[in-house]
């Protein structure tokens, strides 16, 4: 059988399989289209096993560029050489790029100096926090797109207010929902409530990682003093990222955060769990504490009430239109808002956050591609 189209997928991190599981699989499921999936390695994750891709039912990446850590310039530029390389060797009719990170904006740029067209998914996302590195991505990833898929109608109008033209952008709701619907049946199966001896309900989630919040000490211990009101109603469940529990440690906060006792009444402390785990916690919590960008859209289909711990967020339709509260991390506001929302459902969701995304997309990329 003749595929007429041939599509390259990159991946940098585990978030961004997510992402891609969906573009994956609505490509195995078409006789139109091959694809090759490249995983740049831009970070090593042990959790990255045969299981993960068969959870997300996906095959293997087909290529790990093993880019490796070190800095912004030396991830983006080794990226820029190893996917150069693999271009120059390799024939594809489309570069198709998700999210923010590095990657992203490496493997746009040198498709586009090969003359081969790049479709950016998740498109129109703006925090308007020009500090984030995830910010210069996006803008400068969108500056050179070819084809600009957005989640939601507010980034739409915010490409065109960026000169973006009508014909480049396509709006095709949000593919990390069409992963959460792929895998609520899974995730029911489950046993990671039994194992912390909780029930739907009986606890706050809490995830915490954005270097703004766990790199100062002052900025940490407001949080804290949050999550200290919030402890004294409900147990906190906190899977805790390597990069926080290096910083907890610094700081001299274990005590604080009982990563010394895991167990202990207040703070469950958790090891990082994996996608099906995370998602029957996130489903199941009474209300979740987060400064994660993939956790506010997923609350949001949920209806589970998400305080996000930024002063700011690149997913305002969250705010506007699901469950997401933003505020910051100052100590009153995460108390205020803790004692206003713990016990709320929200019905509210996007329009297209529907698990059919993906479906869109490869629909109108290989018209646009014909």
């Amino acid at each position: 059988m003749t595929h007429s189209k041939h599509l390259t997928f990159i991946a940098a991190a585990r978030p961004n399989f997510m992402k891609i599981a969906p573009l994956v699989r609505a490509c195995m499921k078409s006789d139109s289209v091959s694809f090759t999936l490249i995983h740049t390695g831009q970070h090593y994750d042990k959790n990255m096993s045969d299981t993960f891709f068969e959870q997300l039912s996906i095959p293997q990446p087909d290529l790990n560029l093993n880019i490796g850590g070190g800095s912004h310039a030396t991830q983006t530029g080794n990226t820029m050489i190893a996917f150069e390389s693999y271009l120059q060797e390799n024939k594809t009719d489309c570069v198709i790029v998700v999210g923010d990170v590095n990657a992203t904006l490496a493997c746009a740029l040198t498709a586009k100096k090969q003359h081969i067209p790049v479709a950016h998914i998740e498109s129109g996302l703006r925090s308007f926090d020009r500090s984030m590195p995830e910010e210069i991505n996006r803008l400068a990833t969108d500056a050179i797109s070819d084809f600009l898929y957005t989640p939601s109608p507010d980034a739409d109008i915010q490409l065109k207010k960026e000169g973006v033209t009508d014909d480049k952008i396509c709006c095709i709701g949000n593919v990390m929902i069409d992963t959460l619907f792929n895998n609520l049946d899974a995730a029911d199966q489950s046993n990671i409530l039994n194992t912390i001896n909780q029930s739907p309900g009986s606890y706050a989630l809490l995830t915490l990682h954005r270097p703004s919040n766990v790199d100062d000490k002052a900025t940490l211990e407001g949080i804290l003093r949050g999550l200290e009101h919030v402890a004294k109603e409900l147990p906190i469940v906190f899977p805790l990222h390597p990069r926080t529990k290096k910083q907890i440690e610094s700081f001299g906060l274990e005590d604080a955060f009982n990563t010394h006792n895991k167990g202990t009444a207040n703070f469950i402390v958790l090891e990082p769990v994996g996608y099906l785990e995370m998602l029957k916690l996130t489903k199941n919590a009474n209300i979740i504490l987060t400064d994660s960008g993939g956790l506010q859209e997923e609350t949001t289909v949920l209806g589970v009430p998400c305080l996000t711990l930024r002063p700011n967020t690149e997913r305002p339709i969250t705010i506007t239109e699901g469950s997401n509260i933003l505020v910051g991390t100052d100590t009153e506001a995460i108390i205020t808002n803790f004692d206003k929302y713990k016990n709320t459902k929200s019905s509210r969701k996007p329009d297209l956050w529907d698990g059919h995304a993906a479906d869109r997309f490869l629909s109108d990329i290989l018209t646009r591609l014909d």
